[in-house]
């Protein structure tokens, strides 16, 4: 569900939650009758798990300036090729 919000020129603000993608560009206000008009805001990100927030501001720090690797990453051990199968030991190594 989605938080969608209109303006109404007398009441003002009014919050409405709806499916995502199902609202209507005006609804008729329901204290005074009048249309309002569909206002557009902010997401509110403030509301995301830290971890998405991050993630976000990373990606949007890396637009400006990416990192920059200094050195060749460490050669750590490696995953293996094959499966631990003791049917597949005699296939042919890499």
């Amino acid at each position: 569900m989605t938080t969608y919000r209109y303006r109404c020129p007398t009441d003002g603000p009014t919050d409405v939650t709806l499916p995502f993608g199902t609202a209507p560009p005006t609804r008729t206000c329901s204290s005074c009758g009048a249309e309002m008009p569909r206002v557009f805001t902010a997401p509110m990100l403030g509301l995301a798990p830290r971890g998405v927030v991050a993630a976000i501001d990373r990606a949007g720090a890396s637009a400006d300036s990416p990192a920059v690797v200094s050195r060749i990453p460490g050669s750590g051990p490696r995953a293996p090729v094959a499966p631990p199968n003791p049917k597949l030991r005699r296939l042919p190594r890499p």
